[in-house]
């Protein structure tokens, strides 16, 4: 489960950052799915913007929550004046249905119920940036240390692939592990229960067997 964060840990966030959102995800709170969600949009290259939620009918608190991409849905332009003019906004709504809906669980914790993981538009820098080293052609040796350094790249991307597997990997053994032992409290206070009614039981029964002897003396 990940837990709430603090101004003073950002450790933990940077940590999940890494690790894509998956159905049955769980977290300590909703501030905490928000600040992981929020965190995950960073490293991958998009905004989040906060999205509906529905609420308890018996207190009113907030029980499942919509988080979304900030390009989500469409704009809606309103009427203005026809003699006033005014320089077009930027189109930042493009129908992105990227988001993550968690849910409030019985027991307090909230869980990704539904997920869209994929984006309706590039993610990071926008296509068609300029890079460094393009123009004229390069000497032998430029293009030998850029292939040296492309490998690099490909190198520590795959490292990274493989952390971010292992890091999922490691949150859904943790979450199985906790459901066991959730399963195995219930069992032993299910055994424990069992353990005190046959000693009260049997508490009775000596009792009765004392008030029936000394009723009924020995003998007589």
């Amino acid at each position: 489960m990940i837990n709430s964060y603090d101004k003073k840990d950002f450790t933990i966030q940077e940590l999940h950052a890494n690790t894509e959102p998956y159905v049955g995800m769980e977290f300590e709170s909703e501030e905490a799915a928000k600040a992981y969600y929020d965190a995950h949009a960073k490293s991958v290259g998009f905004v989040i913007r906060i999205g509906n939620c529905h609420r308890s009918s018996h207190d009113g608190s907030v029980i499942s929550r919509r988080l979304l991409c900030n390009k989500e849905g469409f704009r809606v332009d309103k009427k203005v004046k026809m003699l006033e003019v005014r320089k077009p906004r930027a189109v930042t709504r493009e129908g992105c249905k990227a988001m993550i809906m968690v849910r409030k669980e019985k027991f307090g914790t909230w869980v990704v119920a539904k997920l869209e993981a994929r984006h309706s538009h590039p993610l990071g820098l926008p296509p068609g940036t300029v890079q460094r080293g393009s123009g004229p052609a390069r000497s032998q040796d430029s293009k030998a240390s850029g292939g040296c350094f492309r490998f690099l790249i490909l190198l520590v991307d795959e490292k990274d692939k493989r952390i971010r597997e292992l890091s999922v990997e490691l949150h859904r053994t943790k979450q199985r592990l906790s459901k066991c032992q959730k399963q195995l409290d219930a069992v032993l206070n299910d055994v424990q229960l069992h353990v005190d009614h046959l000693t009260a039981s049997i508490q009775h029964i000596v009792q009765n067997v004392k008030e029936v002897e000394h009723e009924y003396p020995r003998g007589l």
